[in-house]
């Protein structure tokens, strides 16, 4: 099992094109009655989403087990003036890490928790998310609501294509996806391939693979109540309509049971 990990030089501007990366945060923002909570982000990667929900008023803490994310995560956070008494970035895993404190909210967003592939992961993930929300907290996850059309189909190729510049490499980067799908065990092997010249007009070829899982709404709803958590909003799309066939997203908000 190879858990999800981009190269972090290249993650900020491969995904600068992702609309939903635009409405995500704003929408998580706008569900939050209290002017300041205290967050908790899983997997927080670059700080594209702790940044500006710190920006916004709340306490944050992130964490993240790669390194090389993190380090540019802190820069990010210095360049826009922020600490670590607003925005506490850590470097653990979060299936283990216990902080020993709880949080108003708990979040993980873009399709992250589909990282994590087996029950066994998902449990322990839960039972962490659980450890660190407060009595009257709520727990905020977004991942992709399946498309039965796609996951039909055993493979994929050159999905995605797109184009990017990665300035700290001064670097344009050619970039498709592949998938291989096999839905007897909800699983996907997912490969970014990524493709540049050099100065000297050298060609240059590198990959990235990963697995994820599927989730359908009703294996959601048993997922969470196993682990102690009641959804209260189930969304199916970031302008707040509710989860129905044709929804593009999987957006709940939960309570503890």
């Amino acid at each position: 099992m190879n858990r999800y990990q981009s190269i972090a030089e290249y993650y900020d501007a491969e995904n600068e094109r992702l609309e939903m990366l635009r409405r995500d945060v704003p929408f998580f923002l706008k569900q939050q009655r209290k002017k300041r909570c205290s967050i908790l982000e899983l997997c927080a990667g670059t700080g594209r989403a702790a940044i500006p929900m710190t920006q916004a008023g709340h306490t944050v803490v992130g964490i993240e087990r790669d390194p090389k994310m993190l380090a540019i995560a802190r820069r990010k956070r210095d360049a826009v003036g922020l600490d670590d008494s607003s925005l506490e970035l850590i470097e653990g895993d979060v299936l283990s890490i216990n902080l020993r404190r709880r949080f108003d909210r708990v979040c993980i967003f873009f399709n992250t928790l589909l990282a994590f592939t087996t029950l066994q992961m998902q449990d322990r993930l839960l039972a962490n998310v659980c450890r660190h929300l407060k009595p009257n907290g709520r727990f905020f996850l977004d991942i992709f609501h399946p498309d039965h059309a796609m996951l039909a189909e055993r493979r994929s190729r050159d999905l995605e294509k797109s184009v990017f510049y990665v300035p700290a490499l001064d670097r344009t980067v050619a970039m498709s996806v592949d998938v291989v799908r096999d839905m007897s065990r909800q699983w996907m092997h997912v490969t970014f391939k990524y493709r540049w010249f050099d100065a000297s007009g050298r060609d240059h070829h590198r990959r990235a693979s990963f697995e994820m899982t599927v989730i359908f709404p009703r294996e959601l709803q048993l997922l969470l109540e196993r682990n102690g958590l009641i959804i209260e909003h189930l969304w199916g799309d970031y302008d707040g309509s509710p989860l129905q066939a044709n929804s593009p997203r999987m957006i709940a908000s939960c309570r503890l049971a």
